[in-house]
């Protein structure tokens, strides 16, 4: 019997004598062979989410059954790639059909003709298993790729290949006539496994302020960025990407402009990394499924990124994924759930839209990798896009049960210029208390108290704003006047930071210790000085004050010495101002 279409609606087609199919399974659809996968089966009837635009599509087309689930290829070669939804180079299909890429095209996912010099690290007689390591080969400059045996394989080791192969030629052969190759296949909704799961007990450094100071997320956490258009979500994501300690970035444009697809690309092409000056590309990949891509890629291209980010934590890395945005990939789960008649929940979305951003989040982690004793993590951080700037709707309250840390950018302070826009009232880190002790060991021992403090003025602040409101500032007393001047000075003068000035972009841990060092201290003496009678006017209008603010700004040669005079200036500042 042959398989055919019987009904198309949209990114779904149902296709009959499907019996012997399985859940997972790729298909691919009439004559242009379009992608597709398998999601429902009733008797012989088979429901297939397709990867590509439907249109042509008709009832009596053929489907062709593959046999295997939906997976990524990994292996060397991933990195400095962009691809689509379902990993498809853009760049070789480009090359091949132009800008207008044609419907059911298909191109090896890897590069077949690239020659990898491999080093191996075992040899004939030893025994090997899934996780284990192989050998290794210099994917870039900047990473050392680990060839690893795939998971479910093991064996005694009989035969070893070393020098140049491709990764369609065999590495390793196990006595029992297995061969292993330098890629390997994986099911993108599968979880790869680990052998240990770690607690999280040191943060991933960003390089932003607000975040590593006050919201920090661990090394192996959640986080989502929830917030209106145009607060700054997608420049926040980008910024984490090209200044995070992490060592691998993987960025997935879910259902975003194309536009800031190619200026991320562009950005990421331009920048070079920290520690070896090479480009910052040869670290990172990036899924591009844009607005105008078919929308069942979309809801894949999570799962196809994560999975490559779990790939290079196996190895041993340090990785962050970045999705912008799971409101976008929402939406398109969404669509599929309505083309196949599922009863809706919450505002139109699937009954289990938070099971499936639960699975998404839970692959996030700090683990010891299965088959050997090393330690990899894998940091997950989802932007939010709630329509109107509305936490309360699903996706958003979905994804916070998810999460350790939340980021919540408010529309109003990115009117305002105030970059990264995230409200700190609203914003919370589950996991800071947890990582207490490792900034203590390596920021400070005052570390906790700057924060806790630094807490303490914003939240008087933000007490003091609602009587000034009511009552106006001028008539408030002067050390009220003085605690809303000290919240100002921390707003602007720290948590405020510029996505594109050069030193103020990238702000390293010694250097916000040292800058809120400075910026409390003097709060301090202004507080004690108004405390016995100064005008608050006249220090507020000092040239301090100014030099103070602009201060995150200067360059990182003799800083140490110009925070140094900075404190020598204003103690003679106040104690001038008291002898008058």
């Amino acid at each position: 019997m042959s398989q055919k279409i019987i009904r198309v609606a949209g990114p779904a087609a149902q296709a009959c004598d499907m019996g012997a199919s399985f859940m997972g399974e790729v298909v691919k659809l009439g004559a242009m062979g379009l992608i597709g996968e398998v999601i429902r089966i009733e008797e012989d009837i088979a429901t297939i989410q397709v990867y590509e635009d439907t249109t042509g599509l008709m009832p009596g087309d053929p489907v062709e059954r593959s046999g295997e689930e939906f997976s990524v290829e990994l292996g060397p070669g991933l990195l400095g790639g962009i691809y689509d939804g379902v990993q498809r180079p853009l760049g070789l299909l480009a090359s091949g059909w132009g800008n207008f890429i044609s419907r059911g095209a298909q191109v090896p996912r890897l590069d077949r003709s690239a020659k990898w010099d491999f080093h191996p690290i075992v040899a004939p007689g030893q025994m090997v298993t899934g996780g284990g390591e192989l050998g290794h080969v210099l994917e870039t400059a900047l990473i050392i790729h680990k060839i690893m045996v795939p998971h479910g394989v093991s064996g005694e080791v009989a035969k070893v290949f070393p020098g140049k192969r491709t990764i369609t030629e065999p590495v390793v052969e196990l006595r029992d006539g297995t061969r292993l190759f330098m890629r390997q296949k994986w099911n993108i909704r599968k979880p790869r496994p680990v052998h240990k799961r770690l607690p999280s007990t040191r943060p991933l450094v960003t390089g932003q302020r607000v975040i590593d100071s006050l919201f920090p997320i661990a090394l192996g956490g959640a986080g989502i960025i929830p917030g209106g258009f145009g607060s700054g979500k997608t420049v926040l994501e980008q910024t984490i990407a090209k200044h995070s300690e992490a060592r691998i970035i993987v960025y997935i444009g879910c259902g975003e402009r194309g536009n800031e697809m190619a200026d991320t690309l562009e950005q990421l092409r331009e920048l070079t990394d920290p520690g070896t000056g090479r480009p910052l590309m040869e670290r990172t990949i990036l899924i591009a499924n844009t607005s105008n891509m078919p929308v069942a890629a979309r809801e894949a291209s999570i799962y196809t990124g994560v999975t490559i980010a779990e790939y290079y934590r196996d190895m041993g890395y340090d990785v962050v994924a970045l999705a912008d945005s799971t409101s976008r990939w929402a939406e398109a789960l969404r669509e599929i759930s309505s083309r196949m008649e599922e009863i809706p929940g919450e505002e139109g979305y699937p009954p289990y839209l938070a099971g499936r951003l639960g699975a998404f989040y839970e692959r996030a982690g700090k683990v010891t990798v299965a088959g050997r004793q090393e330690t990899g993590s894998l940091t997950i951080i989802g932007a939010v896009s709630p329509p109107g700037g509305d936490f309360s709707e699903p996706v958003t309250q979905a994804s916070l049960r998810m999460a350790s840390t939340f980021w919540g950018l408010d529309s109003q302070l990115a009117y305002q210029r105030h970059f990264p826009a995230i409200n700190w009232r609203t914003s919370f880190s589950l996991t800071h208390r947890a990582m207490s002790r490792w900034f203590t060991e390596n920021v400070g021992d005052k570390w906790p108290t700057m924060i806790a403090k630094t807490q303490a003025i914003l939240q008087r602040e933000e007490e003091l704003e609602e009587i000034a409101q009511i009552v106006g500032a001028d008539s408030m007393e002067e050390k009220e006047r003085a605690a809303l001047e000290a919240g100002r000075i921390i707003r602007e003068g720290y948590l405020r930071q510029s996505a594109v000035h050069p030193v103020d972009v990238c702000c390293p841990l010694p250097r916000q210790m040292k800058t809120l060092e400075t910026i409390l201290g003097f709060i301090s003496a202004m507080t004690a000085a108004v405390g016995r009678g100064a005008l608050l006017e006249d220090i507020i209008t000092s040239p301090l004050v100014e030099r103070l603010l602009r201060l995150k700004e200067a360059p990182p040669e003799g800083l140490e010495p110009l925070m140094e005079s900075l404190r020598e200036e204003y103690r003679t500042f106040f104690d001038s101002l008291e002898e008058k």
